[in-house]
């Protein structure tokens, strides 16, 4: 099968190259990748005993081709979206992965194509697990989310909005009609030092609560956030807790399986929108992932494979 490798373990380099499709074991199912999310951490997020060269990526979609023995709730020809992550087998840039049964894996409904399934998974996992975090906060409570114009930023809004709390987000200027498409009542320019006092005029005394999505913003997030609220960290900046404002990282043990599969389903049924920046073919793939490092990308960036 073409996969895009890793070619050794000390390579910075990604190559496309001929290697055998994995087998899969009993617990495990073998999948035809249709279409692949690219992510910043798909390059380097590798398993310690990886052997090389090693397929990189960690989400996509596709259909079932074989399922292990043990396996039970699959069959071959099953459309289904997943994250593969630290697989010693490899990983989703391919055209076919073995995916572990208990890993995350989503049915892709009938009505939505494998594109749009590819780019669900991480950030729309992301996206809930961020927001049920903050289950505390009431219905027309108050939420502020810094970077909210990409994939991760872009869900969070609506699924907050579905739960009736009012929305301000951050994000450069040419974004901000774009976010308040999706619900947000008030959008702010990050780069912009008054952005906090344009968020503590809106809300005054502070936000309930707050989702700082890229790295190194969670510090003045905190800023806006009310005495006793309550802050997400979805990169795992570290922060120091003050004025009684509750501090976390996106809790991974946190499970919102079933809200994923609720959450496709509202795709499908265009009530909820995924935002993909940019479609490249398999071929095109370090482009894709250049894309990414940029951190600019307005929603998700996704390889067409097959």
């Amino acid at each position: 099968m073409r996969a895009f490798v890793k070619p050794s373990s000390d390579s910075d380099q990604c190559e496309l190259t001929e290697v055998a499709a994995p087998q899969i074991d009993a617990d495990e199912l073998l999948v035809r990748v249709k279409a692949v999310g690219v992510g910043i951490h798909d390059s380097y997020f590798l398993p310690g005993d990886a052997k090389y060269p090693y397929p990189i990526g960690i989400e996509a979609a596709g259909v079932v081709e074989e399922v292990g023995d043990s396996v039970r709730g699959h069959r071959p020809g099953d459309r289904i979206a997943f994250i593969s992550s630290m697989q010693p087998k490899g990983g989703t840039w391919a055209e076919f992965a073995a995916v572990r049964a208990d890993s995350l894996v989503v049915p892709v409904p009938p009505a939505l194509d494998f594109v749009e399934a590819a780019a669900v998974p991480v950030a729309g996992n992301t996206a809930l697990r961020a927001v049920e975090a903050l289950q505390a906060v009431p219905s027309g409570g108050s939420l502020f989310i810094a970077g909210g114009s990409g994939a991760i930023g872009t869900l969070a809004i609506q699924v907050a909005r579905a739960r009736g709390w009012r929305v301000a987000a951050s994000a450069s200027e040419h974004n901000h009609d774009h976010m308040r498409e999706f619900g947000a009542e008030t959008a702010v320019d990050y780069r912009d030092p008054a952005w906090p006092d344009r968020i503590r005029t809106w809300m005054p005394g502070g936000v309930d609560a707050a989702i700082a999505v890229p790295p190194g913003t969670s510090g003045e997030t905190l800023t806006v956030v009310r005495d006793g609220g309550a802050l997400v960290s979805v990169s795992g900046d570290a922060v120091t807790p003050e004025r009684g404002v509750h501090v976390q990282v996106v809790p991974h043990e946190s499970d919102v399986r079933a809200e994923l599969v609720r959450l496709m389903a509202e795709i499908s049924r265009k009530e909820k929108r995924v935002v993909i920046e940019e479609v490249f073919p398999f071929g095109e793939a370090p482009a894709a992932l250049a894309k990414v490092r940029t951190r600019r990308a307005r929603g998700k960036v996704v390889l067409r494979v097959l």
